[in-house]
């Protein structure tokens, strides 16, 4: 049965001070990590959006039509409550708004000057690895205990939720269009190194702005917790190493399971999330 996709209205705030320097657990690098990939996803759900869109006239079924629509409702919100945050993040000293401007130019180059057939093939990979993050979370409490700011993980479990929904519709959309397994699996190898290599090249900027990155002993005491940290488990490379099989789908990696989990959990009446919906003009859906 195709999954209904729904766009939520949904706010949340971050009022002044309402956030730990280090908010991850008060983990130097894993907050660094954290708001670094947080940078990069209102131009990279832009980017989703257009790689998305530019075939939307192109697909006649009716079931994935409606979902195309609700992944871009989906994603429209994804980048403007990332938005939110990543500017009270920035105002915190992380270079949230650099990273931003350097994204944004690197995806309208690539948007600009790539096929857009390999555009929705890199949308289709990097909706792999964000539905591969969010299912972790959804399933490890070890994960969800991290982010220890229940303002941001709010906004992760929502997100996390949403990415669950929707992980198959640009893989889906690019399918439908004719795309091969030689240019999917490709583009995954090589969208792996890149996503390591940026989230590694950003993280060690944003700590070389933090005067606790230069305390010895609290740099090698984060660095040395990385061994034990779930988000970089085997389990994560394993199910990102999934993508790379040919004859693969997202639903291959069962996740209905956890949509059925966390609805009522996250957006029931006395849900984690319901004042979140009920900010969003009143309207609270499942």
């Amino acid at each position: 049965m195709a999954t209904d996709i729904r766009a939520r209205r949904i706010r949340f705030s971050y009022p002044e001070g309402s956030l730990e320097r280090h908010y991850v657990a008060g983990d130097l690098v894993m907050s660094h990590i954290v708001s670094m990939l947080s940078a990069v996803f209102p131009e990279g759900e832009d980017f989703f959006v257009r790689s998305v869109k530019h075939y939307r006239d192109q697909v006649t079924d009716p079931v994935l039509s409606r979902q195309i629509a609700g992944f871009i409702g989906q994603e429209v919100t994804h980048g403007r409550e990332h938005r939110e945050i990543n500017e009270r993040l920035g105002a915190m000293g992380y270079p949230t708004m650099a990273c931003d401007k350097h994204t944004k130019r690197a995806l309208a180059r690539m948007f600009r000057r790539l096929p857009h057939r390999l555009s929705l093939a890199i949308t289709a990979a990097l909706e792999h690895y964000t539905a591969t993050l969010a299912s972790l979370l959804l399933t490890e409490p070890r994960a969800r205990a991290l982010i220890s700011s229940e303002q941001v993980r709010a906004l992760l479990m929502w997100h996390a939720y949403e990415e669950v929904e929707h992980k198959a519709v640009a893989f889906d959309v690019y399918r439908y269009v004719g795309g091969t397994e030689r240019m999917r699996i490709a583009t995954m190898r090589v969208v792996h190194v890149v996503f390591v290599l940026n989230t590694i090249a950003w993280t060690m900027v944003s700590m070389a702005r933090d005067r606790a990155t230069y305390n010895p002993r609290r740099l090698f005491a984060s660095l040395a917790a990385l061994r034990d940290n779930p988000w970089l488990g085997r389990e994560v490379l394993d199910e990102l190493r999934t993508y790379t099989r040919r004859g693969f789908h997202p639903d291959d990696n069962p996740t209905e399971y956890l949509l059925e989990e966390w609805r009522a959990e996250l957006f029931g009446d006395t849900g984690v999330l319901a004042d979140n919906l009920a900010a969003g003009r009143g309207h609270r859906t499942s």
